[in-house]
């Protein structure tokens, strides 16, 4: 088995693709005619995002949206840099909001925390460096 996508259910697929390329320089792999559904060039695992529309009739038992208005839920996604101040700030000037300041980890790492135009939780850190 291997992990394949995180889908990410959102308003507008087309607004969060652009977003994602401008805050953190992601690439749009495609987009359906539709615009219901669209993917991100992210690395292995393919970051996704489909309309809530989509979602509703994906799940007949429905499903909880996402309010940039209310806490975000306790899952995050994690991009690591070298560049940790200037993607930070890249991402805040492209429309994430600050969530938790940069701080540095007892282990070495350097983490802060933003929400993205939909509320969704993003770590960016610095990676972590292997003691030999």
């Amino acid at each position: 088995m291997k992990y394949a996508y995180t889908i990410l259910y959102v308003d507008d697929v087309e607004k969060t693709i652009s977003f994602y390329e401008k805050a953190f320089g992601f690439q749009k792999k495609f987009i359906t005619p539709e615009n219901d559904y669209g993917e991100l060039i992210s690395g292995e695992t393919t970051i996704a995002f489909a309309s809530n529309m989509l979602g509703h009739s994906n799940f007949t038992k429905g499903f909880k949206e996402l309010s940039i208005e209310e806490k975000p839920n306790g899952v995050e996604m994690a991009f690591t840099t070298e560049n940790i101040e200037a993607d930070f700030a890249k991402a805040i000037k492209a429309g994430a909001k600050e969530y938790e300041a940069l701080k540095q980890k007892p282990w070495g790492q350097k983490v802060g925390y933003l929400r993205d135009i939909n509320g969704f939780l993003i770590e960016v850190c610095t990676p972590i460096k292997v003691q030999k």
